[in-house]
């Protein structure tokens, strides 16, 4: 996660605020905001950033980047076991629609699963596209977010237009 903890132990929220001596406040702004990528690489949340931390030999970010890759690998891994295969992989938000290098290192940590990526294709941006080769025997998508109308639709489906009321606005 870029800024948040994921999964921990519970145990271990009290042990640190007793550790540190921090108040439950300051332990969940730690968790939710100084953890993950940024807490662990030190640098940022934004893996354009990790990416040229690490380059530039950074060793706090490249752990994290490579934790950020185990952890993305684990999780499609542990699903594709639950769900008795894998179908297709869909890469999407910032990240998954804007980073080929994570693509590409995920999917290379699930070629036992069949997934074949296509470098070429690899290489798009926030565009749609099918990034997989054509004897994968998953098919791997990049589709891009648009996070903004989905909140929009989702609160006006929650919205009773016909109860709400806007004040008229003085001149």
């Amino acid at each position: 996660m870029g800024t948040r903890c994921g999964d921990i132990d519970p145990a271990i929220v009290p042990f640190i605020a007793n550790l540190e001596k921090k108040t439950a406040a300051e332990i969940d702004e730690i968790m939710n905001s100084e953890s993950g990528v940024k807490g662990i690489s030190g640098v940022s949340s934004d893996f354009r950033d990790l990416e040229n931390a690490a380059d530039a030999g950074n060793e706090r970010a490249k752990l994290a980047l490579s934790m950020f890759y185990y952890q993305a690998s684990k999780i499609i891994a542990s699903y594709a076991a639950v769900l008795n295969g894998l179908e297709a992989l869909v890469f999407t938000a910032g990240i998954g629609e804007n980073d080929p290098k994570m693509r590409q290192t995920v999917c290379d940590r699930l070629a036992f699963l069949g997934v074949k990526l296509d470098p070429e294709a690899n290489k798009v941006r926030g565009k749609e596209m099918k990034i997989s080769t054509e004897d994968s025997a998953v098919e791997v998508f990049v589709i891009p977010t648009n996070e903004e109308l989905s909140i929009a639709r989702q609160t006006v489906e929650m919205l009773d237009l016909d109860k709400c009321k806007i004040a008229d606005k003085p001149q």
